[in-house]
């Protein structure tokens, strides 16, 4: 008995396209290890119309309970000719097939048949399931007494009467079942994902407001959910805003989403061409409103650079929120936090003894070199002790190698670490190699992004169809068929960026260069301006410090 897994973009076909199958089990008792099957009732339908249906009585191979016989009325000399259930389970699953399998508490049902198969040798069944008592709870437990198949039966009115035999209670269960789908359908639940999510989705405090997800496609793109005055309490991505949007409802109970939830009051989409374009805009929109449930607006504001300022006599290294393009500095960043850049200043600081006293030097120079040039950490310009010509020499290594020879600084952290462990002075060590990874990943991700700034006009073509236009490390361009297309709200981003990076359009280029190696091997490059070229992504790795080596 072979079932095929389906790949989860079938889930996303509409119910009336689903087969499905309704299985009622009539049993000697409630434990699938110690009790046996006595009968099994099946009807197969896709869209409302009855495909076929199964029964029989099954032999269970030993005494049927006084209390079962007196509940189904199903008697030892009934099952005595029939055949046993190793017979019946092949036929069986030929008539299930790859259908979704229905039942009321069709746990119990697929307990019996799963604990069968086991131990007859059958591979495991991995068929999809849908509950009708679990979907009777969401939709209408208000409704009725309780949700017992009898009761639900007489609520929704059903031809066939459950009565303790398989093949009824079948029928009863699928007429149910399609009177559950009219109501689910109200809540957007159109599509076979809808309806495995619901049960857990309809329990949500916020059920209500499921009816915005009948309106998405199941298409990549951007959401904004906004509260009664308009304003965007969120953006979000998703490659199947359906789908997306809908796990908000799903059991989630994390305290924002909860909140997000509560707030909201109406949801807008856009449809991109693909999931470039979805990270974009998600981006841009970010920015543009500030949501306050995104987190990426307090990380954003976080943002620093480490600056050094070659349009000094003798420069120092320091840590700035904003980097003005052309002032004659040199600007590693922006990185994560003003706490990441002042740890990269320290590694850089460790290798290469810039000044650290913030006072100008003067002319007239000072009585006695500063604290640090005093301690042997950094030299003091300011007491005459280098020349501008010498300290000038300082700077230039400092700037080779947080350019193009970073081996000028990160190999001789790695030798200071490996120094420090061998003589056991490990807190030492360690914040050596702190220190040296964090100016590792700090080059990686420079020498990353202004690749593609540098880059130009690109223009790629993805091997499914569509394409995108880069211009200086910017979007500008994208499509889904046909020719390249700039959505209205590319159009004033043309600009190119320019380096250093600006606090506004850094998550936009590390998205796009994140997108690129993601999705390198269905890309054709049709068009680059200037030269390509994909810096390797670790410098060096700074293991443990007695495990520490150069990449």
């Amino acid at each position: 008995m072979r079932r095929v897994q389906r790949s989860f973009d079938d889930l996303g076909q509409p119910l009336a396209e689903v087969t499905f199958v309704v299985v009622d089990l009539e049993t000697t008792g409630g434990s699938p290890t110690d009790c046996r099957i006595t009968e099994v009732g099946a009807v197969k339908f896709r869209g409302g119309e009855c495909l076929g249906s199964f029964q029989t009585l099954v032999n269970p191979g030993g005494p049927i309970p006084p209390q079962i016989v007196y509940l189904t009325g199903i008697t030892e000399a009934m099952v005595g000719r029939a055949p046993p259930i190793d017979a019946v389970l092949p036929a069986l699953a030929e008539f299930i097939g790859n259908a979704v399998i229905v039942g009321h508490n069709v746990r119990f049902d697929l307990g019996f048949l799963r604990a069968n198969l086991h131990r007859l040798g059958y591979p495991a069944l991995r068929n999809r399931s849908v509950d009708t008592c679990s979907l009777a709870r969401r939709l209408i437990r208000e409704e009725v007494p309780n949700c017992k198949l009898a009761t639900l039966a007489r609520y929704f009115r059903t031809a066939a009467d459950p009565c303790h035999r398989a093949l009824e209670d079948a029928k009863a269960t699928a007429e149910v079942f399609h009177s559950l789908l009219e109501r689910a359908a109200g809540l957007g639940v159109l599509a076979l994902d809808d309806l495995l999510a619901l049960p857990t989705s309809a329990a949500h405090p916020q059920a209500s407001k499921l009816r915005w997800v009948a309106d998405l496609p199941r298409k990549p793109g951007v959401y904004l959910f906004r509260d009664g005055r308009g304003e965007v309490l969120y953006v979000g991505r998703a490659t199947d805003l359906r789908r997306r949007v809908r796990s908000y409802f799903s059991g989630d109970d994390r305290r924002k989403i909860a909140g997000l939830l509560r707030e909201a009051q109406g949801l807008d989409h856009v449809v991109c061409a693909h999931d470039l374009q979805a990270a974009v805009l998600e981006v841009r929109l970010i920015h543009q409103h500030l949501p306050r449930y995104n987190r990426q607006v307090k990380a954003w504001r976080r943002y620093a650079y480490l600056k050094l300022n070659l349009a000094e006599r003798f420069p120092r290294l320091s840590v700035v929120r904003v980097a003005r393009s052309g002032d004659g500095a040199f600007y590693l960043g922006p990185l994560p936090s003003s706490a990441a850049a002042k740890l990269v200043a320290e590694a850089v600081e460790s290798v290469v003894p810039l000044r650290r006293c913030a006072a100008r030097p003067t002319s007239h120079g000072r009585a006695a070199p500063c604290t640090p040039a005093q301690l042997g950490v950094a030299t003091c310009p300011c007491a005459g002790a280098i020349s501008e010509d010498a300290y000038r020499r300082l700077v230039d290594n400092a700037v080779h190698g947080l350019t193009d020879r970073p081996e000028l600084l990160l190999g001789p952290l790695v030798d200071r670490m490996r120094s420090l462990a061998g003589a056991q002075r490990f807190e030492e060590a360690a914040l050596t190699r702190e220190r040296g990874a964090a100016l590792a990943r700090a080059l990686t991700r420079q020498r990353r992004l202004h690749a593609l700034v540098q880059a130009g006009r690109l223009i790629v073509e993805l091997d499914g169809g569509g394409g995108a236009v880069i211009d200086g490390g910017r979007l500008t361009g994208s499509w889904a068929t046909g020719e390249p297309t700039v959505p209205e709200w590319l159009a004033p981003e043309a600009e190119r960026t320019t380096i250093p990076l600006a606090r506004e359009v850094v998550d936009e280029v590390a998205g796009i260069a994140s997108w690129l190696d993601a999705a390198a091997a269905s890309l054709r490059l049709v068009h680059c301006e200037g030269g390509l070229c994909h810096p390797s992504s670790t410098v060096v790795t700074f293991a443990p410090a007695d495990r520490g080596a150069a990449a």
